[in-house]
């Protein structure tokens, strides 16, 4: 981790870096990287300008949702000017162990668990459905997070309950629909398709409140579709990281270390954040 005046190191994750002030007054640093992982591993090389896109876009989306509390810190001007692009002084938080995820389309690792048993993290979905289709209505498909390197387990409800509580769970549960139905709504409005967001939560140890926390709705948390493809009948246009997703997969079979990815791929990944950014004025 880089050294950092008036910080030390805590954690480094697959993607950002956290650091307490050496005052130690309550907040964190949360630096996001260039680093891009897929299946849970950290490749190489990364991805020039990600850690400033997941930045931006997380801040454009605090703004858009002012009705539901974030970590941001309060005064932020401890951040160092070199790094206000890609870092947040946030509160520290009792983060709770369940990536909560939303789906509105069935697709990707989701899609495969219907194919195998009829239903997502426990939630039972209709008979042939396809890969890409637009579900019903969106459902809450939570996930145990996982150690860095091991995969995150798709979980049903019960399990959040056991992990959290009943009411902490009906809260994450109700409070990550109501994000996703919001942003999904912003997101149309700029041709668009929210297909499933991943979002995290944690407490405030002084109030109590449910806080979200984390990046939010960004292309490493979310797949974002093509809208106007979509229509067309080409499926899956995204602005994330499926370019990276679609090599690695052709490319590797999950042993051993990956292979590094090469410059086409980085480049154009690099370009599909830039034109999200664009499109969600971020």
């Amino acid at each position: 981790m880089t050294t950092i005046p008036g910080f030390r190191p805590l954690a480094s994750g697959k993607v950002r870096d956290l650091y307490v002030p050496e005052d130690d007054d309550g907040t964190l640093l949360l630096v996001a990287s260039d680093r891009v992982s897929a299946f849970d591993v950290v490749l190489e090389p990364g991805i020039p300008g990600k850690g400033a896109v997941l930045t931006s876009l997380t801040r454009r989306w605090f703004a858009l949702l002012p009705e539901v509390p974030n970590h941001l810190a309060a005064d932020e001007s401890a951040v160092p000017e070199d790094l206000r692009d890609r870092a947040m002084l946030v509160r520290r938080l009792s983060m709770h162990p369940v990536e909560c995820v939303v789906r509105g389309v069935i697709t990707g690792s989701g899609y495969a668990e219907y194919r195998e048993r009829g239903s997502i993290s426990g939630v039972p979905l209709p008979a042939g459905l396809q890969d890409g289709d637009l579900l019903p209505e969106p459902i809450f498909t939570p996930a145990y997070k996982a150690e860095q390197g091991e995969h995150d387990e798709n979980i049903a409800f019960d399990r959040v309950v056991e992990l959290v509580g009943g009411d902490t769970a009906e809260a994450l549960r109700s409070r990550s629909l109501e994000v996703y139905a919001r942003a999904r709504q912003l997101a149309a409005e700029r041709g668009l398709i929210l297909a499933d967001t991943k979002l995290e939560f944690g407490d405030d140890p002084a109030t109590g409140e449910l806080v979200l926390a984390d990046e939010v709705l960004t292309p490493d948390s979310s797949r974002y579709w093509d809208a106007e493809a979509y229509a067309a009948g080409n499926r899956g246009v995204s602005f994330d990281k499926q370019i990276v997703r679609d090599w690695l997969k052709a490319h590797w079979d999950g042993s051993g270390a990956p292979p590094a990815l090469p410059a086409d791929v980085v480049e154009r990944t690099a370009g599909r954040y830039r034109e999200l950014q664009d499109l969600l004025g971020a």
